[in-house]
């Protein structure tokens, strides 16, 4: 069937259609007036065309603005001011009947493909409020765009691989897994909910159970926690999959070649090649002061406590003791290492930052009167050399000065441009603890996922300091953002009970949260792993964005509120009524 608007994209006519009458459509970017005479940029989604404007029948000059909508039927033109900037420079189309098809105010509440446009400079909740329009901007659109092709890619890779799609429950149970849930409230069944799934670990375990042996989904999970610029507040997509007789290695494998096939497709910047680099979580917490270290930056902590044993400096006595040591830091003048001190006390919470740098005249600056020679060989056996700079952090608690020191590091690398350039640096971080002390409720929690096999087993449950069991889990990282997060299943109900029993559970209380699962497990359960890649973030990286935002069509602001459909929002009495919820009104 004929199409009546267009017979042709804006962005695919060339010299060689010259002579032919075509039809295009899209939205109007540009109108430049000369009088009788006025030229339109005619976009959509494909590109501009140039379109001129002599005498015409139909839609009046007077009425089109820019971003109305139009048809236009007329002749391909060679240009005589040809634009070889872009596909369509060589042509344009003398407009023979222009058709107005979406009108569009004549004041636009921020520029959007015009010369004059940088949404930069827009403030976000504007944007968003108006994300229509915000996503017809060229570069925010490409990247939605993207999106799909790398949706289409990821799809085509687990069919590859051998995994089956298959879709899991949004209305699902509430369970502890480290975010605080989005409730639904049921009307059939008063006083009672459903959960939006945090992701669809438990279905994907079931499955297995089931029989079905390479799992995948493109899961949308829903968590209520905190925005980040990295983080997309409220919802997220995921690369979920799920593999049975599987052990760590295999599901490394697998993420391995989801990743460099991915972004050796999509970019041409240098990418890692398999197999990453295994960082052990106290490693990385010791060299980075991270869990998700950007392997782009050349800069590692390490520890001088020793050195410091015996050292007059009151700030460093009795404590944990790290160092920075940054190659030609010491070309740096006062106001740098000052700025860095200021940093260190406003944005990390440190009471101060000690440094040092090594010059032809020795020691100088900061603490170097405390440097003593004893010192200054120990810094010198973990590589200090002449025109260094060196960075000190110290704490009471490791974990603190570890915490510390990993947020200098990255300061000191964004600052000094250290990061490597075009590059994407991965690695998997291994063997998180099983279990961790949680200060506020005075217990131990579980670290990460608790459905992760304890390394060990039963005899490592049952013989060792909980605080001293690695689990199963690991990360993937890239340059500074966790990819993707799994491990080694716990399928053993026995295991599985003592698991939960260390941390505050009893057999009753997994019988009544994870009383699927339980239950599943008494019935032949294999081995099984997986793990689940962020698709938002792996998109963010792609297109080089420090802002997840950017590459979610219609995506929270930062007080997790969507501008555009006002929501949340209240409801009626009725509503609630019918959902037998009552709200609580606050002073």
């Amino acid at each position: 069937m004929e199409n009546i608007y267009r017979n042709h994209m804006c962005g695919e006519l060339n010299i060689k259609n010259v002579g032919e009458v075509v039809r295009l459509a899209g939205w109007i970017q540009r109108i430049r007036n000369l009088g009788a005479m006025k030229f339109i940029d005619l976009r959509d989604e494909t590109g501009v065309t140039q379109i001129i404007v002599n005498n015409y029948v139909g839609t009046q000059a007077d009425e089109l603005v820019t971003e109305c909508v139009i048809s236009v039927e007329g002749i391909v033109l060679e240009r005589s001011n040809k634009n070889l900037k872009i596909p369509t420079g060589e042509i344009e189309i003398e407009a023979k009947k222009i058709e107005l098809l979406g009108k569009c105010k004549s004041v636009l509440p921020f520029e959007i493909n015009s010369e004059k446009a940088d949404i930069s400079q827009v403030k976000e909740d504007l944007r968003l409020q108006y994300r229509f329009l915000d996503l017809r901007n060229e570069k925010i659109h490409n990247n939605i765009l993207l999106r799909s092709k790398v949706l289409k890619f990821l799809r085509d890779k687990m069919d590859e691989l051998g995994f089956n799609e298959i879709q899991t429950p949004i209305l699902a149970n509430s369970s502890p897994e480290g975010a605080r849930d989005f409730l639904v409230p049921s009307r059939l069944h008063p006083g009672e909910f459903y959960a939006l799934p945090q992701a669809p670990q438990q279905f994907k375990q079931l499955l297995m159970v089931s029989g079905f042996d390479k799992y995948f989904q493109i899961a949308p999970c829903f968590r209520d926690e905190d925005p980040r610029a990295d983080r997309a507040p409220g919802e997220f997509y995921q690369l979920d999959f799920e593999m049975a007789f599987s052990t760590q290695e295999d599901v490394l494998s697998v993420l391995e070649e989801i990743f460099v096939s991915t972004f050796k497709h999509f970019t041409n910047w240098k990418v890692d090649e398999a197999p990453f680099l295994r960082i052990p979580y106290k490693e990385a917490m010791e060299k980075y002061g991270i869990d998700k270290p950007d392997l782009r930056n050349p800069l590692i902590i390490q520890d001088v406590s020793n050195l410091f044993a015996n050292s007059e400096f009151i700030a460093f006595k009795g404590k944990k003791v790290k160092a920075i040591i940054v190659p030609d830091g010491a070309n740096q003048g006062r106001k740098f290492f000052d700025s860095m001190t200021e940093f260190a006390k406003e944005e990390v919470g440190s009471e101060g930052l000690g440094w040092i740098k090594i010059t032809d005249e020795g020691y100088l600056g900061g603490i170097s009167k405390f440097v003593t020679e004893e010192v200054k060989q120990g810094l010198e056996k973990i590589g200090a050399k002449l025109n260094d700079s060196i960075f000190f952090m110290a704490n009471e608690k490791l974990e603190t000065v570890q915490k510390i020191a990993g947020l200098i590091r990255i300061e000191l690398g964004k600052r000094l441009d250290l990061l490597e350039k075009d590059t994407y640096r991965f690695c998997f971080i291994v063997d998180f603890p099983m279990y961790e002390y949680n200060e506020e409720e005075q217990k131990i929690d579980f670290n990460h996922n608790p459905f992760s096999m304890p390394q060990g087993g039963l005899e490592a449950l049952n013989t060792k300091d909980p605080l001293s069991i690695y689990a199963f889990q690991y990360d993937a990282v890239c340059n500074g953002y966790e990819m993707a997060s799994g491990g080694v299943r716990n399928h053993n109900p026995e295991i599985m009970v003592k698991a939960f029993e260390i941390a505050g559970y009893d057999e009753k209380d997994v019988e009544t949260r994870f009383g699927a699962l339980y239950n599943a497990f008494q019935y032949g359960t294999p081995p099984h792993a997986g793990a689940a890649p962020g698709v938002d973030r792996m998109i963010m990286l792609l297109t080089d964005n420090p802002n997840i935002r950017e590459v979610i069509a219609f995506p929270k602001n930062k007080k997790a509120r969507d501008l555009l459909m006002n929501a949340p929002n209240f409801v009626t009495e009725k509503q609630l009524k019918e959902d037998h919820i009552q709200v609580i009104k606050e002073d």
